[in-house]
């Protein structure tokens, strides 16, 4: 795609959306008591931002830290209008300020970089110069809600970013398709090489990430341990968006890893599963209900009971959670009867922590003060578990967070698998 082109491609995409509606408006939970978060898994929030800024993770991902700041500081220093005066990314209508404008022109700085480098014939320098154009994109759409079409627009050029990436990219990059309820389910298998059939992890972030956002997980972690990694859209959001959550949370990942059993690459007797936040909840649920066709499990801060069940730990998440949560499961506010429905999302309700121990080993792990998944969802999941370890690790420094989890995440899987 020439710079022009991609160009008018964005000018296209957001023309009419001047006055499309503006994020925090959609459900609407600001007006609850806003709380405020901060931990390396789920960034900072406070309450001048609707939205919880993921400082460790954004930079871990490529954004340059300096350019972050004075993206942020645009949408904090705007005076146009607002939805909300106390909130600072709530300026209204595709324009200076509004969060999906600032972020794309991000993305749009580095798509025209990667252009470039095409041009120049640096493969390499352009995949990555996509990718994190694909990053900038991403988090132009954030938290990716249901009717935010700013949002849609912004995961169109996401999309378009990532597959102009993976052309490039040295790495073997495959999408694998299957049907679910007729309609087509669509991952991205990462292959370390093609030589043998691989270990394969399925992986899926939380409620308000793209699974294009987890490339790097590969790059840093599973790649140099030749194991695969096939990500997965949680239910509602990305290419997972036909369907919408339910306590039935990983529907989705069962499908996929029927498919798998057909694609050549991937080591079907050795597959793994892993998941954060709510993709927590998918994988040890897989390690259940599929415990003949899954081989190990890791779940990092996932959302297995505590927050599910405990209206105090739910009425003190930030409204943006709130928002997201009930989007996923295709509701239009985050109601009190909503509130009770996610009690059936718990895997204790369900049955799955209380009853017989699966023979998959399951190692749920989160970050010291975890306001979303205590000890004790942990601890849960690896006394139910044969070879189940429970594990919690210092939240200090913050940046680092990703980084020790991932190594603990990663050498559970050359052991199990």
């Amino acid at each position: 795609m020439s710079e022009t082109e991609s160009e008018n491609l964005s000018v296209k995409l957001f023309k009419q959306h001047k006055h499309a509606r503006e994020t925090s408006t959609i459900v609407g939970s600001v007006n609850q008591s806003p709380n405020g978060v901060h931990n390396a898994l789920d960034g900072d929030s406070d309450n001048s931002w609707y939205r919880t800024l993921r400082r460790p993770q954004w930079i871990w991902q490529g954004v340059d830290p300096i350019d972050m700041e004075a993206t942020l500081a645009r949408i904090a220093g705007s005076d146009n209008n607002r939805s909300n005066e106390t909130l600072l990314d709530t300026v209204v209508g595709y324009r200076p300020g509004n969060w999906s404008y600032e972020w794309t022109q991000g993305g749009m700085k580095h798509q025209k970089l990667a252009q470039d480098c095409e041009e120049q014939g640096n493969k390499v320098e352009a995949a990555e110069h996509w990718l994190r154009a694909c990053t900038h994109f991403s988090i132009a759409a954030y938290p990716h809600l249901k009717g935010d079409h700013l949002s849609l627009q912004a995961e169109v050029l996401a999309n378009k970013a990532f597959h102009s990436a993976i052309e490039k990219s040295p790495y073997k990059i495959k999408n694998v398709v299957t049907k679910v309820d007729g309609k087509p389910l669509e991952g991205f298998l990462y292959l370390p090489h093609t030589d043998e059939p691989l270990p394969t992890v399925i992986l899926s972030g939380g409620l308000d990430a793209l699974q294009t956002d987890l490339w790097r997980l590969f790059e840093t972690y599973f790649a140099p341990a030749n194991i695969a990694m096939l990500t997965l859209d949680m239910p509602s959001v990305g290419r997972s968006s036909h369907w919408s959550l339910s306590e039935d949370t990983s529907k989705l990942h069962q499908a996929m890893l029927s498919e798998l059993a057909s694609v050549p690459w991937v080591d079907h007797h050795r597959v793994g599963c892993m998941g954060v936040r709510f993709g927590g909840n998918a994988a040890v649920r897989m390690a259940f209900v599929e415990q003949n066709r899954i081989k190990s499990c890791v779940s990092i801060g996932g959302v297995l009971h505590s927050m599910l069940s405990d209206m105090q730990r739910l009425k003190a998440i930030p409204p943006m959670y709130l928002d997201t949560i009930a989007s996923r499961m295709g509701k239009s506010q985050a109601s009190a009867s909503f509130l009770t429905q996610l009690q059936a999302l718990s895997l204790k309700n369900q049955g799955l922590l209380t009853g017989r121990k699966t023979k998959v080993p399951v190692l749920a792990m989160s970050l010291e003060g975890d306001p979303v998944c205590p000890d004790t969802d942990n601890q849960l999941a690896a006394l139910y578990s044969y070879g189940g370890k429970a594990k919690t690790l210092p939240n200090k420094p913050l940046h680092d967070g990703y980084h020790r989890i991932m190594t603990e995440a990663v050498k559970w899987f050359k052991d199990t698998l």
